[in-house]
């Protein structure tokens, strides 16, 4: 069975969904049951720690809910004092704890947190001494509040002490069910992955030495495990990979648990990675049928907030039917709800994979629940709810089907509505403990944070008298379906008809995949026609003469071209993608991406253009008119690049003529044919051929010969530095007009981190930055400066995850790094490697193909200074310094090295300190600045690209400002009562 395609109308869904549950519910008699539990919350709320009550005490949505989540993300690993007392000034300066009721912490923040605005340092001025022993004592005091929080929902920090926990809250709240969670996000590295391995593995036996293996499953704890945790490349390109490698190591653990008798559940993960999960879940069960048929705790968790989740149950049904298997499976809502709404938009993708209204994925849970229970035969069961009126309705259901289940909770959570269900219901409960460092518990709790203190939350709402009993218990039945309550992904950037967001491919989806790989079958890459230079001037004379008819035509006439060409784009994506892969060496997502960021560009331009070209009246003295005009200039020279030979080709172009210029378009020598193709669509959408001219050849012939004809307006440039300044003074050269130059060149773009960054988030976008593409872009990162408390380990977590990479042919989906252009850059990438190899310290052994053909695999250095990278590598080689020792202390004297460089084009800045980031950014003399993000991709109209220094002249492509290089600015000025009189004057007197 194949799931259905995760980008469906919400509302069609939901009916389908509501229909299932027809006849199965009777909500008034669960509202009944539920009432009492939650006024017995009410009267008697759990303690101060307890999740519901720390919502109520400091909302998410405060200052002081939000300074809380960020230090429990991040102060338990921040190993330099210095930055804890920065990080703790920039959060608690913003918060005032002294407002907090009576409780533990209410003392704790007066006494401690509330000193932070008398003792910590402002921003990140170093206090006096007096001052800094006041700080350090409030940073401790803080550290042991963040500490507190981490006691209350991590079980222990070793599987011993949650067992000794465990046993505690048996004798204490009855007979309780445990489910530990290793906490731990997804493996980087191979050495991660098997350092999580084992601590799997380390936890099953000391669980099993306390099981009784003549119990079933159900009735002993259990043990859940994160696949992504146990593969550093758990993602669906890497299926060969996957399937091979990480299959026994699951293998190994469910072995283990077998002989126990334990229960082992695979938890949920993101969306894309579902179709991966359900092959390597089907391939263990078929183990199990084959080699452990007795043993009924092999399990999984299901998402309901998933639109496939009822699909996903019937397909896990089938599969427990067809080896005749009784599987485990815990239905939760889910936990990754903001990161696929912001992954749909990113990618462009038709609809969203989760609901977006809460009541929505109440009714999936609900749906879902009666479709598990209605299989017993196949499925146990295990319902993970807070919200007691969907406690008192899975109750009602399995009575009516008596089916076996139970229910669970998260350790830290609900523990008033379970205390009340547990006095009035035999059902089991489960609790899903997470396990291990204090300083682990980060992402966890963050998630759980975010997702039970929106105001929607159950959890967040049962603490708040304001909310009335019925109100929290309303049935999700009685709501209406309605389709996102957010805009789709292609309405963006505004209710359409506004500009449309391009629309992307999910290539972790099959169907949507496939359209590409058969056009890569069917595409040929054409053969383009060489230019004479020696025509140069015949060829400027044919764009000024169609300039005289093509400026007259309105701008709402050319804005409507390049939007039907934009769409013509969009319908031929596979064909450009394929064209891409064949002629650029694009990996497949970089293919689908530079297609999307051509059509944005001409449907942002052909907006912009009808905006900017609009006559501005002007105020004045009565008896004129005044007026301002943008008018073109007439041929315009675009000389385009081979490393985004269609966005930045289509770009360039697409500003000119939106403009009402003329266009005499050079592409890079290395890929002629996807500009000619660009080129035919612009004449298809009805661009006159003498308006748009493709002139193929090599730059320093047919390029030259362009930019010094009599008559070129403008000359646009995307290119090296040194070949921006050959064509600035050849320009400087020319007699006549001074003709503007826009230049978009290179740069040494930084990453400055400091030791509050999350290791993991940095090594993700530092492998992204500086690697995808082949290191081939623009922003790519050429220099990572790391803080020098944390930079060992994040240079050995970049050199496994660098060395998981797939280098080889694009065409293949598992491919990360493809070769680059030709071998005249690989040769020159090597001949840096040779210097660098005398200079600095390898961190990433050489591979034997990268001394074949083109391919150049990621490379690391580490540097003795930033001041030693003097140029950029244009490839997949990455360099890296230090800070926080010697004399580069502070983080401004880094900005103020990488400004010493002269380049501004991207800048990373990896901190938790939100005063810090904003400061670094306004001390930068860069183009881009990216927090706590990669530094590549950047989105037309959303982040506009350009640089200054030696990075480009501006303005920034993407921008709203753009276009106006392109224009000049005529002012007309009309006097009214030169025919006699001044009639409005008049009038108005009269």
């Amino acid at each position: 069975m194949h799931l259905p395609i995760p980008y469906r109308p919400e509302a069609d869904i939901v009916s389908h969904r509501l229909a299932s549950l027809e006849g199965a519910l009777d909500w008034s008699a669960a509202v009944a049951a539920a009432r009492p539990w939650v006024e017995a919350v009410r009267r008697h709320p759990p303690p101060f720690w307890a999740m519901e009550s720390l919502l109520r005490e400091y909302p998410i949505s405060s200052a002081e809910g939000l300074a809380l989540m960020r230090l429990a993300e991040a102060l338990l690993r921040v190993p330099d004092a210095a930055t804890a007392i920065a990080l703790t000034a920039d959060q608690l300066g913003r918060a005032d704890f002294e407002g907090a009721a009576d409780s533990t912490l209410s003392r704790l923040s007066s006494a401690a947190i509330a000193m932070s605005k008398k003792f910590l340092p402002e921003g990140d001025h170093p206090p006096g001494l007096m001052a800094k022993l006041g700080a350090r004592t409030v940073v401790a005091a803080t550290l042991r509040a963040v500490q507190l929080l981490g006691r209350q929902f991590v079980l222990g920090q070793t599987i011993a002490e949650a067992m000794d926990e465990a046993r505690s809250a048996h004798r204490k709240q009855g007979a309780l069910r445990f489910s530990y969670d290793m906490l731990g996000e997804g493996a980087r590295t191979d050495a991660d992955a098997l350092r999580y391995l084992e601590s799997y593995t380390h936890a099953i036996r000391a669980i099993a030495a306390g099981a009784d293996a003549a119990r079933p499953p159900e009735h002993n704890d259990g043990i859940s495990i994160k696949l992504s945790a146990l593969h550093p490349r758990y993602e669906d390109a890497q299926r060969e990979r996957v399937m091979r490698e990480l299959v026994p190591r699951v293998w190994q653990l469910c072995e283990l648990a077998a002989a126990a008798n334990l229960n082992l559940t695979i938890d949920a993960e993101e969306v894309d990675r579902l179709e991966l999960s359900l092959d390597v879940f089907e391939a263990l069960a078929a183990r199990v049928a084959a080699e452990q048929p007795q043993w009924r705790g092999f399990g999984l968790a299901l998402q309901a907030y998933q639109t496939r989740a009822l699909e996903l149950i019937e397909h896990v049904t089938a599969v427990a039917r067809k080896h005749r298997l009784r599987l485990m499976c815990r239905l939760v809502k889910g936990a990754y709800w903001d990161a696929e709404i912001k992954r749909a938009q990113e990618l462009g993708l038709p609809h969203y994979p989760v609901f977006t209204h809460k009541h929505h994925s109440d009714v999936s849970y609900l749906a879902c629940a009666r479709a598990l229970l209605a299989a017993p035969d196949a499925i146990y069961p295990q319902f993970a709810t807070h919200n007691a009126g969907t406690i008192a309705a899975i109750l009602q259901m399995a009575e009516a089907a008596q089916a076996p289940f139970e229910l669970q909770r998260l350790h830290g959570m609900g523990e008033g509505v379970y205390r009340e269900v547990m006095k009035s219901t035999a059902a089991p409960v489960r609790v899903y403990a997470p396990v291990g460092q204090h300083k682990d518990l980060l992402a966890y709790l963050v998630r759980r944070l975010l997702e039970n203190g929106a105001n929607s939350s159950f959890v967040n709402q049962l603490g708040d008298e304001a909310v009335d009993i019925d109100e929290l218990l309303t049935s999700p039945l009685w709501l209406e379906p309605t389709n996102a309550n957010l805009p789709l992904p292609p309405a963006l950037y505004g209710p359409l008809p506004a500009r449309r967001n391009s629309e992307g491919v999910d290539l972790a989806v099959e169907s949507m995949r496939a359209p590409l790989l058969a056009a890569l079958a069917t595409t040929a890459v054409p053969r383009v026609e060489a230019f004479d230079a020696a025509s140069a001037a015949t060829a400027v004379a044919a764009s000024a003469a169609s300039f005289r008819s093509w400026r007259k035509t309105p701008v709402e006439a050319r804005a409507a071209m390049l939007r039907q060409a934009a769409d013509s784009l969009q319908r031929e994506l596979p064909r450009f993608c394929a064209l891409l892969v064949k002629e650029a060496f694009k990996t497949w997502g970089d293919a689908v991406a530079e297609v999307r960021e051509a059509i944005d560009f001409l449907r942002y331009y052909a907006d912009e253009a009808e905006r900017i070209m609009q006559p501005v009246a002007l105020p004045g003295p009565t008896g004129e008119s005044n007026e301002l005009r943008l008018t073109a200039r007439g041929p315009w020279v675009c000389i385009s690049p081979w490393n985004f030979p269609l966005a930045i080709f289509m770009g360039q172009v697409a500003a000119a003529l939106a403009t009402g210029n003329t266009v005499l378009a050079k592409p890079a020598e290395q890929t002629p044919a996807v500009a000619l193709e660009a080129v035919k669509l612009l004449h298809a959408a009805g661009v006159p051929t003498d308006a748009l001219q493709l002139l193929h050849g090599p730059g320093e012939t047919v390029g030259a010969a362009l930019v010094a004809a009599p008559g070129v307006a403008g000359v646009v440039f995307t290119g090296s530095t040194q070949v921006a300044r050959i064509i600035h003074r050849a320009l400087a050269a020319k007699d006549g007009p001074i003709v503007p130059l826009i230049a978009e060149t290179g740069g040494i773009n930084a990453m400055l981190v400091d030791s509050s960054a999350l290791p993991e988030q940095v090594v993700d976008a530092v492998v992204q930055s500086a690697f995808r593409s082949a290191g081939q872009r623009c922003s790519a990162l050429r220099l990572l400066v790391l803080h020098d408390s944390i930079a060992d380990a994040v240079i050995e977590m970049i050199r496994g995850a660098a060395g998981e990479l797939a280098a080889g042919d694009p065409a293949r989906l598992s491919t990360d790094v493809g070769p680059v252009i030709d071998r005249e850059a690989a040769d020159n990438i090597r001949r840096d490697l040779k210097r660098l190899d005398s200079e600095a310290k390898r961190l990433l052994a050489p591979a034997s193909s990268s001394t074949e053909g083109n391919l150049i695999v990621p490379q690391a250095f580490e540097v003795t200074s930033i001041d030693r990278v003097t140029s950029e590598i244009f490839g997949p080689v990455l360099q890296i310094a230090r800070w926080g020792r010697g004399g580069l202390s502070d983080p401004a004297e880094v900005i103020d090295r990488i400004n010493a460089l002269g380049y501004g084009l991207t800048l990373g800045i990896q901190t938790r300190i939100d005063s810090r980031a904003q400061a670094l950014a306004t001390r930068a003399h860069v183009g881009n600045i990216y927090v706590n993000r990669n530094i590549i991709g950047a989105v037309v109209g959303v982040q506009p690209f350009g640089g200054e220094g030696l990075s480009g002249t501006g303005p920034k492509a993407g921008g709203p400002h753009y276009l106006y290089r392109f224009c000049a600015e005529q002012t007309v000025t009309v006097n009214t009562t030169a025919a006699g009189g001044n009639a409005a004057l008049l009038s108005a007197v009269a």
